[in-house]
């Protein structure tokens, strides 16, 4: 096996463990400070924390079960039963489940002298599904949890040393995700392009100070006004909801689980762009940027305006001018992005994940996650010049 291949499994097997890692902190961050909420008589704070953790555990198992009841027949071979796997996901260990498979088949491929494209095919059907899913995570649980964090921060004017934990590791895992979540659409073009350190660094960054400003914005309303945030949370979600159904997804294998996609793509759009229609997304994304822009502005002014005092105001006057200059950093960078660094591909019919075939040397069928696939052409778009070359530079 070339040096350069060694290489790259071994980082991916390592990308891998750090992923696993990283979600495993942060549950024991949020752990730790419901805890600690309960030890200090704010029982209210933890139960918001430990019904966003719950809530998100939930829908994160569902997920992961109704996937693997739709792979087909026999892809699964080494895997316990389905009683056994469908324990596992009651007892909201089904995600974990998922990352030590994808780190079992990682280190298999990895030790192989010449892996066989049955087996790198599967590790990249496993990955693709623990990169999903891990995005779904962060945007139920994680970016919640942050936001809860920030305006319990901002309502007592005071941060615990936990707390501080729960707001590096929210950031953490967060960045992560989104990035792993690039990664993986990447590994879907047929070309396969390389994501360059230099693409990596602004996709990372502008996905991460435009959601940055959106979550203090948040927060700020959520310490102001507790008992209106959710009815804040609850009309937005709805008209996106709306918009998300207009767009006719097709991403689960039966209607019902195709509602809960919805609804959670719903919740990643109140605080990030993510596109779930084919076809050019410019209007789309423009639409959506001016929407959260023009809602987020109104709670900045129903601050201003209402007159409230927190313990934290001093801290507002610096945190709001930083985050409008996130916001502007953010905006240049993403345009840098999609202007120069967003691949545009030939799409064909019978080779959609990666340059094999569809079917190895041994004449086994090779596995393709047409879930994600289906994302990467909505993220990537056709090129309406065939002889052009199939991605953009780096």
């Amino acid at each position: 096996m070339p040096w350069s291949v060694h290489a790259a499994l071994f980082r991916d097997l390592v990308l891998g463990v750090l992923g696993t890692l990283a979600f495993l902190i942060d549950l024991g961050a949020d752990l730790w400070a419901a805890s600690q909420y309960v030890l200090s008589g704010r029982y209210l704070w933890a139960a918001l924390v430990l019904a966003l953790l719950g809530l998100a555990s939930v829908a994160l198992q569902y997920f992961s079960w109704v996937w693997l009841r739709a792979d087909p027949t026999g892809l699964h071979g080494s895997q316990p039963s389905g009683q056994c796997l469908a324990l596992l996901h009651l007892l909201q260990l089904g995600y974990l489940y998922r990352c030590v498979q994808g780190l079992q088949q990682g280190l298999l491929v990895w030790r192989q002298e010449v892996p066989s494209q049955f087996d790198l095919a599967y590790a990249d059907f496993l990955s693709l599904d623990i990169s999903m899913l891990r995005l779904f995570e962060t945007f139920l649980e994680t970016t919640p949890q942050l936001t809860l964090v920030l305006a319990i921060v901002l309502q007592s004017g005071s941060t615990e040393y936990y707390q501080w934990v729960s707001i590096c590791t929210s950031f953490v895992g967060i960045s992560w995700a989104l990035l792993d979540y690039h990664r993986a659409l990447r590994t879907c073009l047929p070309s396969k392009p390389l994501l360059g350190l230099g693409a990596s660094a602004i996709y990372f960054l502008w996905n991460l100070l435009l959601l940055w400003p959106r979550v203090l914005v948040v927060a700020l309303f959520s310490a102001l006004f507790p008992r209106y945030v959710v009815l804040h949370f609850l009309g937005l979600w709805l008209v996106l909801l709306l918009w998300v159904w207009l767009q006719d997804t097709d991403f689960m294998p039966d209607p019902c689980s195709e509602w809960l996609y919805r609804a959670t793509v719903a919740t990643i759009l109140y605080f990030s762009w993510f596109n779930v229609a084919e076809g050019r997304t410019q209007g789309r994304a423009a639409i959506h940027l001016g929407f959260l822009l023009i809602d987020s502005l109104l709670m900045v002014v129903t601050w201003a305006t209402h007159g409230a005092w927190l313990p934290g105001e001093l801290l507002l006057q610096v945190l709001l001018p930083v985050a409008g200059v996130c916001f502007l950093l953010g905006l240049a960078l993403r345009l840098v992005y999609y202007h120069w660094l967003h691949p545009s591909c030939h799409w064909e019919p019978d080779r959609v994940d990666g340059t094999r075939g569809l079917y190895s040397l041994e004449g086994r069928q090779l596995p393709q996650n047409k879930r994600v696939v289906q994302l990467a052409k909505n993220f990537f778009p056709r090129d309406r010049d065939k002889s052009a070359l199939p991605w953009k530079g780096e």
